[in-house]
């Protein structure tokens, strides 16, 4: 084979065979592929190893896989033209295809810079892959016959074994990563799909125009900007068999199996199919289940089938199709969930004739956090949204009549309705703590931690089932999305020996479509006092603008754990905000909850990248003569 003349272009490249057999007619249809690998979706940001996924095209029907940071193009496919960067930064690889060789060769380059023999373990893997396919291929079950699947070999011991595929997890593994580059971590998650945000399932994805959102999953946040729901692509992750032999270690996820059992003493796990791994460390990231009301439970099958409990990737999928397919939806809840929800069900009421009934127990949307003269504007802006609102609503009972769903309310009042999202809050997975004999918080649920979210010596618990000591706040369990990465990143670095105790206040955040939002931090209950200060909003105070911003559409990755240095709170000429007067409009605002006097919870309406600030307020603890003037450092009288 004749050298190539472009090789001079790049003096750290070292030529690797790849696969061979190419027909020279099929070379266009490489490039057509080599644009495909462009999309978003195949690239893996800053990560390493991206292979693209097997295709078979005309006379090309082998699996071609390539490793990269970056995609590299051809300036032509034909007459030997030399390659060219498509993107900036190093190159791993890049496929030659000319009209001059038969069978045409496609070879892979690949750095010898870094992590040479990495990259050398996961060609020769992939090689064998194939050829264990080619094999496979030829003694193929006869067609309509589907052919046996082998499930991958789980190792027998893990050094890291994280339990539950959520954000807590994810983050603990890419925390333990940082700290230790060669470790090995498993996770074994219930979910049969790959770790994913949670967020967007009740918010942007709703407000996407893309027909196939619920086979793409990819949605474009309030700032324009398009990402997917999952945390990494398939090709971030090292295959489950492969992890105890990859060089450099890496992650691998074990999806669709549950643990059902913990020996502690032994430091083992048994799956829901009999498989037992050993660990050396373990975290426990199982998170919550959604809550049905008795009510429903109690109404049978027939009432099951009609009900969504929203949670998971699956629940988005099957409601936003059913919302295509009925006349009407019943939400039960008036907290963060079923309001925001809500919203995104009403604009496809006012589009398609959808008609949308969200009901709940409270006085008002987001009653349980909100003070009540915020929480009836809520209200009213769900309204405007084209829902119809029940509050002080407690449903009695739910039966099917003729073909349509009778909800019956303690009032006497009634609603029918086609389907029913049941968002009445979640309940935390704690059913290994009966083997494990791990501590259940009577009060708050969840397996109670010490400040460094142990709960034993060799185990540690992190998000939504984690109920861990505040040295502020005292014990809680929080069921947030920035809780879950920041006590899943501390737990990994703990696990990795950083011994560093819990002591981030998370935020939260809601967002009423792209118009209206607001977030927090701390203790925010309605029944607390409070005090609200307000100013007149700009078309800057909004979640849109927020994220065009910070150029993020999931708040908390800006917020990270950062926390204003000082707070000086001195007297001021600047205009003094006030609260609204009834009817008035809550443009922007901060609402300080007290205990004690001292404010221990900051809701921040409509006022966004501001929470270190907050943060810092609740950290020091201190009592405050006018909380006008604090609300000052949040900048709120700017235009």
């Amino acid at each position: 084979m004749s050298s190539w003349g472009g090789l001079a272009a790049f003096p750290s490249l070292e030529l690797v065979p790849l696969r061979t057999g190419v027909q020279p007619n099929t070379c266009r249809k490489v490039h057509g592929f080599w644009e495909a690998a462009r999309h978003p979706g195949l690239t893996t940001p800053g990560g390493a190893g991206n292979f693209l996924r097997p295709f078979s095209m005309g006379t090309l029907s082998r699996e071609v896989y390539f490793a990269s940071h970056v995609v590299t193009g051809f300036s032509s496919m034909w007459g030997g033209q030399k390659p060219v960067r498509a993107a900036a930064g190093w190159c791993l690889g890049v496929v030659r295809c000319t009209r001059s060789m038969s069978p045409v060769c496609l070879q892979a380059y690949k750095t010898i810079q870094e992590s040479k023999e990495r990259y050398a373990s996961r060609l020769a893997t992939i090689a064998r892959q194939s050829q264990d396919q080619e094999s496979s291929a030829s003694g193929a079950a006869p067609q309509g016959t589907a052919a046996p699947v082998t499930p991958p070999k789980v190792p027998s011991h893990v050094p890291f074994l994280l339990i539950g595929g959520g954000t807590a997890a994810f983050a603990a593994a890419r925390s333990i990563r940082a700290r230790d580059p060669g470790a090995r971590v498993l996770i074994v998650s219930e979910d049969p799909a790959l770790p994913y945000m949670r967020p967007p399932l009740s918010k942007e994805l709703w407000f996407s125009d893309d027909p196939k959102v619920t086979e793409t999953l990819r949605f474009k946040q309030w700032n324009g900007k398009e990402r997917s729901i999952y945390f990494q692509p398939p090709s971030f992750y090292v295959p489950v068999e492969d992890l105890p032999s990859v060089e450099n270690g890496g992650v691998a996820v074990l999806p669709g199996k549950k643990v059902v059992h913990m020996d502690v003493r032994g430091n083992t796990v048994k799956l829901n199919d009999g498989t037992q791994i050993s660990y050396d460390k373990c975290l426990i990231a199982t998170g919550g289940s959604p809550r049905n009301l008795p009510a429903i439970e109690r109404a049978g099958k027939d009432v099951q089938k009609r009900l969504t409990l929203f949670r998971k990737i699956e629940d988005f999928q099957r409601l936003e199709k059913i919302s295509r397919e009925v006349k009407s939806i019943t939400i039960i809840g008036g907290g963060f969930l079923g309001s925001e929800l809500a919203c995104a069900l009403g604009r496809r009421a006012r589009t398609r004739g959808l008609e949308v009934i969200q009901l709940f127990p409270e006085n008002g949307n987001m009653g349980k956090v909100l003070p009540e003269y915020l929480s009836n504007w809520t209200t009213e802006k769900v309204r405007r949204e084209g829902v119809n609102v029940l509050p002080n609503a407690v449903v009695k009972s739910v039966s099917v009549s003729g073909n349509r769903l009778l909800i019956k309310l303690k009032d006497g009042r009634k609603v029918e309705t086609d389907h029913i999202v049941a968002a009445v809050g979640l309940e935390p997975n704690v059913e290994l703590a009966k083997s494990a004999g791990l501590e259940v918080d009577s009060d708050f649920g969840g397996f109670r931690v010490n400040a460094e979210l142990q709960a034993r010596s060799n185990i540690w618990v992190a998000g939504d089932a984690a109920c861990f000591y505040d040295i502020k706040l005292g014990r809680r369990r929080v069921e947030h999305h920035d809780h879950a990465v920041v006590s899943g990143r501390l737990a990994g670095e703990n696990m990795t020996g950083a011994a560093k105790p819990y002591w981030h206040q998370s935020m939260f955040w809601s967002d009423l479509g792209p118009n209206v939002g607001y977030e927090a931090i701390g203790l925010v209950d309605s029944s607390l006092p409070t005090v609200g200060v307000f100013a007149k909003a700009t078309a800057k105070d909004t979640p849109k603008s927020a994220t065009e911003q910070s150029g993020t559409g999931i708040r908390s990755e800006s917020e990270t754990e950062a926390e204003a240095s000082e707070v000086q709170i001195s007297q001021s000429s600047s205009p003094m905000p006030q609260v609204p007067k009834q009817g008035e409009d809550y443009g922007k605002g901060v609402i300080f909850y007290l205990r004690d006097k001292v404010v221990v919870g900051i809701v921040l309406w409509n006022i966004f990248n501001r929470m270190p600030i907050a943060r810092k307020i609740i950290k020091d603890g201190e009592e405050h003569e006018d909380l006008n003037e604090v609300a000052k450092l949040f900048n709120i009288h700017e235009d």
